[in-house]
């Protein structure tokens, strides 16, 4: 069975979206991932089919209601799949995380819109909380995205044989080294004279240092991490 993503939202229209192009979208057309889109507003309550109230104990917007989002969740087939939920209050997504659910049977993304979810389906439906960081968006459909193409993207097949993950950003704990290309010179800037050289173990010695340099500047708490792991 390939990997297979479930995504329950209240905008279907904009999924595959950017997952239908380049090789996640080649991918997909020969069956190395599959895509299911719910329309959670299918469950709402009415004629008007509500999804939302207001919220209790007052304040701005509305939340999203907790027997609507049950429905959507309860017709969907867990097969074993983990369900999240994209909230900024969430786990930060990691790349460590990612490697679990590529390696998984893939996953079920509940995107939330407006203020939230109801905390009671979010504890009775036992959902994952995952964050792609500090920040709020309108709703968790780019959200959503950014974790399937994470995940898709280490699925055996979809980068081809000739690209490999293992040196990237977070694999190693580290930030990646930067890269280069022709022309020798831009702008007279010129590459790396190690680069040139042939010499492998020189290579892969600089890099690493940039990589630790890299990460050291930008990253303090990666750097941290990465400093006890060489204890």
């Amino acid at each position: 069975m390939p990997w297979s993503a479930t995504v329950l939202t209240l905008f279907p229209e904009m999924f595959p979206g950017p997952l239908g192009t380049s090789l996640c979208g080649k991918a997909l057309a020969t069956g190395l991932w599959s895509l299911e889109v719910k329309d959670i507003r299918e469950h709402g309550i009415g004629k008007h089919r509500t999804v939302d109230d207001s919220p209790s104990g007052g304040g701005p917007g509305m939340v999203m209601r907790p027997d609507v989002a049950a429905a959507a969740i309860d017709a969907v087939e867990r097969a074993e799949r983990p369900l999240i939920y994209l909230s900024p209050r969430g786990a930060p997504l990691t790349q460590a995380r990612v490697q679990a659910l590529s390696n998984g049977p893939g996953v079920i993304l509940f995107c939330g819109r407006f203020e939230g979810l109801d905390q009671r389906v979010i504890e009775a439906r036992q959902m994952e909380e995952i964050s792609l960081g500090d920040f709020v968006l309108a709703g968790g459909e780019i959200a959503a995205m950014a974790v399937m193409e994470a995940a898709i993207r280490l699925i055996p097949g979809v980068l081809g044989a000739a690209a490999s993950p293992e040196d990237e950003s977070f694999s190693a704990g580290l930030l990646e080294y930067p890269h280069y290309t022709r022309p020798q010179a831009f702008e007279d800037r010129l590459i790396p004279e190690v680069l040139n050289n042939g010499n492998h173990k020189e290579i892969a010695k600089w890099r690493q240092a940039r990589s630790e340099e890299i990460t050291a500047l930008r990253r303090p708490d990666l750097w941290s991490l990465f400093e006890k792991t060489k204890r």
